[in-house]
This record gives structure tokens, C-alpha cells and sequence, in this order.
């Protein structure tokens, strides 16, 4: 699943769910791993990891029985263009306050 543009940014006000991509901005980690630095049960790890991947900030892939999940670099870099485009709006519009007072 590709990014979803608004979803990203909700998706992320869950701690939890920062704290899963911090995790795994460190490198791949399955369910357990990830569970083991937690305060939240598997069920639960499960299911934000789910709300994750729906949105394209997480994939997953299969390692025997297990599932293997990373950080999507795509999904991500779609948040940090959407970051870099507000932040040099609100320079550019900082700038033009500071011109018009001069």
C-alpha cells in the first residue's frame, strides 16, 4: 500500500505508534521484538502495526512463520516533503512579516 497523504499524520499522534517507528527506524523487527520494548500487549502491537501498514508508513514480509516488518522509506519521505513544504512556508511567510515591518 502506497502513503495515504492525511492518514499519515493522525496515524502518528498514538504514541505507541511512534514508539514502533522509532523501533524500527533501528532496523526490522517482528512482532515479538517489537512487543518486548513496549508497555502495550502483542494483540496490540499487532494492531498498530496494522493501522501502520494501511496508511504505507510500515511493510511487512514473510520469514518462515514469522513477519518481519521495517519502515516504509517511501511513506516516510512523503512525510518529511510534506514537513520540508510547511516548514519553508512558514520561513517564507516569516520573511515577508519581517520585510513588511522594515
Amino acid at each position: 500500500m502506497t502513503y495515504e497523504d492525511a492518514e499519515g499524520w493522525t496515524t502518528l499522534a498514538d504514541p505507541n505508534r511512534r514508539l514502533i517507528l522509532t523501533k524500527l527506524a533501528q532496523g526490522e523487527r517482528t512482532v515479538s521484538e517489537l512487543t518486548d520494548a513496549m508497555p502495550v500487549s502483542q494483540p496490540a502491537v499487532s494492531q498498530h502495526l496494522k493501522v501502520l501498514k494501511n496508511v504505507g508508513l510500515v511493510t511487512d514480509r514473510a520469514e518462515g512463520t514469522k513477519r518481519i516488518y521495517r519502515l516504509n522509506e517511501a511513506g516516510v519521505a512523503a512525510l518529511r516533503d510534506q514537513l520540508d513544504t510547511f516548514w519553508k512556508r512558514t520561513m517564507s511567510g516569516f520573511e515577508q512579516l519581517i520585510e513588511e515591518e522594515e
